[in-house]
């Protein structure tokens, strides 16, 4: 699921305060937060393919799946890059606490604007949601790190009950939201009430909305327990607002502005017109920056980003399988799985809550077999070898289940097993990939190599967002090809990045191995 970053090093708390499980007081504040945060997120992406897909008469959109995928795609990504913005303005104009406050009040804004049966709202929705996410999302893990000293040896553990609320929420929100959107039972109990059954996708929405306005009301009455987290950063008064002349280089802003160009003209020529500019007006802007930015690099320096930026290839890879759990699998689990145990039937919605849980469960499991392990794990690039071999397998699964589905509905076992795997190989990559990323950055270029591993993310979910046009024909022969594909792919990459292993070692200056 979401991944907690730690941006910073200072401390604003009382290395006393205990008043959190041993932790400090102001961590139950950002865990309910990000809790309500990501119950909003994830239960408003268990409904949003369905509800773009499904026909007017049943209260959806009846957008075709290849343009439900443009637009799935598209609010995905963002959500994975407006971070980057996010984060630079806290630094240098909000201040953490104001943004992570400013962007709970634009996501639940986005959500009302689900409850209500129009298109303008939908697309309002969307970007409401999207800015808001990237306000508070890079903040809120800013300030788990300032409750703590850089010495605290409580720190990592903050860090993994902040963790745990993050997919708390994810596990949490697909049961309520779904139910209220798609379940027979309520839908009987609004008719009664002389309400529109088509219209219960938008309680599903609006209940993201009320979760996410839980979550701002206990920021506001907890805000005394995060002591000076998150203050509005002071500026000397000799510093001058915005960029000097001698920090400037002209160089990078140049390749920067091309690439937004050459990405914004190809998004609009070969991709999906106006709608496709902003993802690849990005990728283009980040394109050009890095080779500006590394073009001077050299020796030790070098090698370290040469490293980074190996892996965030193999990274991007692994998201776009992992990510399709809001598109294909969504479609999959609505369309040709059985949602039904022992004869009662369940909203397909409900697969969704299915990672999180396995998260949930595996993530100390991991945690203790690396430490047991100690010197003789595996390296970095061979634990994100296993990750991208297990969603290879994952893929494979799945693709026998596609090849199955021309009997007729699949058992739910079937995706059950699909997201353990996955599971599996996120818990080799994504947490290692954050922790590489940090000690390998060089120190003057860790907020920019943090970007490019975000992203990563951003690229690998915009792919894994088109990917609902696949079931534009839905039939058994184009899905078993299409996700055979994607297994190919994935384990093509497991083995090359074994086989990459030993070079990228001799790559990483010693002492650290990546």
């Amino acid at each position: 699921m979401s991944t907690a970053i730690d941006g910073t090093g200072g401390s604003q708390a009382n290395v006393d305060d205990r008043g959190f499980f041993g932790h400090p007081r102001g961590l139950s504040t950002l865990f309910f937060t990000e809790m309500w945060e990501r119950f909003s997120y994830y239960g408003m992406r268990a409904l949003l393919t369905l509800y773009m897909t499904s026909k007017l008469a049943d209260g959806g959109l009846g957008f075709d799946e290849k343009y439900a995928s443009v637009i799935y795609a598209t609010y995905v990504s963002s959500v994975w890059y407006l971070p980057l913005v996010g984060g630079w303005l806290a630094d240098k104009i909000l201040g953490a606490r104001r943004a992570v406050l400013i962007g709970g009040i634009i996501i639940a804004c986005g959500h009302y604007s689900m409850a209500f049966d129009s298109v303008p709202t939908f697309y309002t929705a969307l970007v409401l949601i999207a800015f808001g996410t990237g306000l508070l999302k890079p903040n809120i893990s800013t300030m788990v790190g300032q409750l703590y000293s850089p010495e605290d040896k409580r720190r990592d553990a903050g860090f993994s009950i902040f963790y745990m609320g993050i997919n708390l929420g994810a596990f949490i929100s697909p049961f309520v939201t779904g139910f209220l959107g798609q379940s027979a039972w309520f839908k009987n109990f609004i008719s009664s009430l002389g309400l529109n059954p088509a219209h219960s996708w938008h309680w599903g929405f609006a209940a993201a909305g009320v979760g996410m306005t839980i979550g701002v009301i206990q920021y506001v009455l907890g805000g005394s327990r995060l002591r000076e987290a998150g203050r509005k950063p002071i500026r000397p008064a000799d510093q001058p607002v915005g960029v000097s002349r001698q920090n400037l280089d002209v160089i990078t802003a140049v390749l920067a502005v091309v690439g937004a160009l050459l990405g914004a003209a190809f998004g609009y020529r070969f991709d999906s017109g106006f709608i496709s500019i902003p993802f690849w007006t990005v990728c283009g802007y980040f394109v050009g920056y890095l080779g500006g930015s590394t073009r001077l690099l050299k020796g030790e320096e070098l090698m370290r980003v040469l490293v980074i930026f190996i892996l965030v290839l193999f990274s991007i890879i692994f998201w776009m399988t992992y990510e399709q759990a809001g598109s294909s699998m969504t479609l999959f689990a609505d369309r040709l799985t059985r949602n039904e145990i022992f004869g009662w039937a369940f909203p397909s919605s409900w697969f969704q809550s299915v990672p999180a849980i396995f998260v949930i469960m595996l993530a100390p499991v991991f945690a203790f077999i690396w430490q047991r392990m100690g010197d003789r794990q595996p390296s970095s690039s061979a634990k994100f070898a296993f990750g991208l071999f297990f969603a290879g397998i994952a893929f494979v699964v799945i693709t026998f289940a596609a090849s199955l589905t021309g009997a007729g509905r699949v058992s739910p076992l079937w995706l059950v097993v699909v997201y353990f795997i996955q599971t599996v190989g996120e818990m080799c990559l994504s947490p290692v990939g954050l922790s590489t990323i940090t000690r390998l950055s060089p120190a003057r270029m860790v907020g920019l190599m943090m970007g490019v591993w975000f992203l990563s993310i951003s690229v690998g979910s915009y792919i894994a967002g088109r990917t609902t046009q696949l079931f534009e024909a839905g039939t058994p022969q184009v899905l078993t090809r299409a996700f055979g594909i994607f297994a190919g792919i994935s384990l093509a990459a497991a083995l090359l990045l074994a086989l990459l292993t030993p070079l990228i070692k001799k790559m990483t200056p010693a002492p650290e191995k990546a």
